[in-house]
């Protein structure tokens, strides 16, 4: 028999790894292009971390605990709301991109004495102000977290026998996750802080537009798996 202990070590590895789906890292490089520092890109990851344990556990505990199972059209739903998130996220980005350079007319005083002029500029992203947000990789976190809580629980419930093991299980896995993808969104984060500078606005809204159709695309393509290769709506 197994240990317990080494079923641990299982999900926390299979947590960090999990983190590096394709459709997780593509979420988060749309979330962390507007940092300007890496410990900003990578509070990103770790609040889609906790959303994404968040969802695990409670599906787990619905399991474990009310006995209770998901049915296959509601996990192919959940994969097909994920393909329609990654949609949303890159049109958000490439909306960014097509705001980064905005005109904007004003009044400001010149080195003449007692005269003022009105001018077009051009502003770029980075001296627009920004806010910092935490509930949309939260929330994004629970989406990817329902979507893929299926297969995660059915693991749990065929490889542990205690409801107790089996929560801690979930939470080693969520740890793992959470880690995993603190380090994907710091990498994914860098290039984006190294080129804040106004100097490489036009490198950084390039890296911007890969981001934001890769994201696109990815989501096309995963609505047209579920959807029709997998028959959701068919």
């Amino acid at each position: 028999m197994i240990s317990p202990w080494a079923i641990l070590f299982l999900g926390f590895i299979l947590g960090m790894e999990h983190a590096s789906d394709a459709d997780h890292v593509v979420a988060v490089s749309t979330m962390v292009n507007r940092s300007r520092r890496l410990l900003s890109a990578a509070r990103v990851g770790v609040m889609w971390g906790l959303g994404h344990t968040f969802a695990i556990l409670l599906a787990g505990l619905a399991i474990l605990l009310l006995k209770l199972s998901i049915p296959y059209k509601v996990a192919q739903g959940a994969e097909f709301t994920v393909g329609i998130v990654l949609v949303i996220l890159g049109a958000l980005v490439l909306r960014d991109v097509a705001r980064a350079r905005q005109w904007r007319l004003h009044r400001h005083p010149h080195d003449h004495p007692r005269e003022e002029h009105r001018h077009l500029h051009i502003h770029t992203e980075a001296e627009v102000h920004r806010h910092r947000h935490g509930l949309r990789p939260f929330l994004i976190g629970i989406v990817h977290g329902l979507a893929g809580s299926a297969a995660l629980t059915l693991l749990v419930l065929s490889t542990i026998d205690s409801t107790l093991w089996g929560i801690v299980y979930i939470l080693v896995f969520g740890l793992g996750s959470i880690l995993g993808m603190m380090f994907f969104s710091g990498i994914i984060g860098l290039p984006f802080v190294l080129t804040s500078g106004n100097r490489f606005a036009r490198f950084q809204s390039g890296i911007k537009l890969a981001a934001g159709v890769l994201s696109m695309g990815l989501g096309v393509g995963i609505m047209l798996q579920i959807g029709m290769g997998q028959g959701l709506l068919t």
